[in-house]
């Protein structure tokens, strides 16, 4: 029985010595007019899609090979008489490798294309030859991805066939294929055609795999990186440009992620030191040295083996105070020439790292995995609703700028969770207590222990005090006024005892639980 192959690809990555190949090995090679032409020129001989089904492509290629002489070849179930005998009827021939890649969809929206030009990168045929393909794997040979050519060819020449285990792995790949094209149409289009509709009855998720990492958050747990196509131009952790240093981890990205989020928040230039997802010590300075140096005597214990982001271009100086201590990561929207080789040249395993569209917001919802499932909310891209004093004595304008940077900072802690400031700067924080008497005292004592004076500082809390009590041992160690949610049913016991203790109290009408 004769053998054919099929080849109609919009990428022409190797093409050309995938069809000599085949020729060789004496296949007929049938293919579409764009992929034809370029295979004729280089030599290779061509039937036409055309000169097999006996009908010409219409409507500028629109229909072309949405046809039984081909699909029936694609579909043919070698081992079923019947299906043969109905083959040998009509004159169709089987086919026995497809290689196909679709229109070029996604790079067409990239590119800024208009609607009309969008919509008609949108495969047709294609898709349908390369499911018919795969679903006729035991049989029949699917290619979609140009790497798997030399795979193919290499079985050929060795064994005259291509292994089941082979053609299982490419009918996946290709169902894959096909549905990340139809799900990136599907995300595309809910924008272009204005519909937005936030939380469809059907989701759709397109992503790929950037690479394996070393392990996930332990060592027997296996991990991968995965990138949205359609978040790229937002801002994206997961694209981010690694330029020096070891490879990164599942925890280093997961760092990373929060590190940045709350370096974001600041317009000053900023530092973010992070340690197992919560900022461990938070500073802003106009000089990016100084900025890192008071972040850094924030909590000095938990800064070692950390997580530094910060807002602003890494210069020399910054560099250089860095690698006073052992470091993860160091992640920035830029790098100084001197700087980045400077820190090349000290630290061998330091991650390096640039972030991509660092001044935009990111894309899309907030994904988080459960068993079976997965729960999606709007990003928490608002700081307040409104900055109420609810106290007697309002703040001063050097508390109100501590209180409304305490505030940025415990929005990115974990809950329950508290954040003591003074001067631009975190003193104490916090974080993931059952009770947020617990958070403030786990606050209170690393203030201590760092030798920082509580006398003046102000307190933060991401969801409202239920008690009187925190605000009871605030005022104990000297600090002057709180900033926090409001909502309790015991709002006005909270706020009798500020007034008792002449602090000042802003209730900003939004909590910020993080989980």
């Amino acid at each position: 029985m004769k053998k054919r192959a099929l080849l109609s690809v919009s990428n022409k990555e190797g093409i050309v010595e995938f069809g000599k190949e085949l020729e060789k090995l004496g296949y007929e090679i049938v293919s579409s007019s764009g992929t034809a032409k370029v295979l004729r020129e280089n030599g290779v001989n061509v039937v036409e899609v055309s000169d097999i089904t006996g009908f010409p492509e219409i409507m500028g290629g629109r229909v072309k090979t949405l046809h039984p002489k081909i699909h029936g070849g694609l579909l043919a179930v070698r081992d079923n008489e019947e299906y043969m005998k109905q083959l040998e009827e009509l004159g169709i021939v089987p086919i026995d490798i497809v290689a196909i890649n679709l229109y070029p969809f996604e790079e067409t929206v990239n590119k800024g294309a208009n609607l009309d030009e969008i919509i008609e990168n949108i495969d047709i045929g294609g898709p349908a030859m390369v499911r018919a393909s795969a679903k006729n794997y035991k049989f029949t040979t699917i290619i979609v991805d140009p790497r798997d050519y030399q795979t193919v060819i290499k079985e050929l020449k060795e064994n005259g066939e291509v292994s089941l285990e082979t053609r299982k792995r490419l009918s996946l790949k290709a169902f894959r294929h096909t549905a990340i094209y139809d799900s990136i149409i599907s995300n595309v289009l809910n924008e272009k055609f204005g519909i937005n509709e936030k939380f469809p009855e059907e989701l759709t998720v397109p992503l790929r795999k950037k690479e394996l990492l070393r392990y996930g958050e332990n060592p027997h747990q296996e991990g991968a990186l995965y990138i949205s196509p359609i978040e790229d131009k937002g801002f994206n952790i997961a694209q981010s440009e690694v330029l020096h240093g070891k490879q990164m981890s599942f925890n280093n990205y997961l760092d990373v992620e929060g590190a940045v989020n709350l370096v974001k928040e600041f317009k000053e230039p900023a530092c973010v030191i992070v340690k197992h997802s919560n900022p461990s010590g938070v500073a802003i300075n106009e000089d990016l040295e100084v900025a890192f140096r008071e972040a850094l005597k924030r909590d000095p214990k938990s800064a070692f083996g950390g997580i530094v982001a910060f807002n602003r271009k890494v210069d020399l100086n910054t560099a250089k105070a860095l690698t006073e201590i052992f470091l993860e990561v160091v992640i920035a929207p830029d790098f100084e020439d001197e700087a980045l080789q400077f820190l090349k040249e000290k630290k061998k395993n330091l991650r390096i790292v640039k972030i991509k569209n660092f001044d935009k917001q990111p894309l899309g919802l907030d994904y988080r995995r459960l068993s079976g499932g997965i729960l999606l909310q709007d990003r928490d891209l608002i700081l307040y609703k409104n900055l109420n004093v609810v106290s007697e004595r309002k703040p001063s304008d050097r508390e109100l700028e501590d209180l409304i940077f305490a505030f940025k900072v415990v929005k990115h802690c974990k809950s329950n969770s508290v954040v003591i400031a003074k001067d631009n700067s975190s003193i104490g924080i916090g974080v993931g207590q059952q009770s947020r008497v617990d958070s403030l005292e786990t606050a209170i004592k690393k203030a201590k222990e760092f030798g920082f004076d509580l006398n003046g500082a102000v307190l933060a809390s991401e969801a409202f005090f239920p008690f009187r009590d925190s605000i009871d041992i605030a005022a104990k160690e000297g600090i002057t006024a709180v900033i926090q949610p409001g909502g309790s049913i015991r709002d006005k016991e909270v706020i009798e005892a500020v007034n008792e203790h002449r602090m000042a109290m802003i209730f900003t009408e939004m909590r910020h639980f993080k989980h």
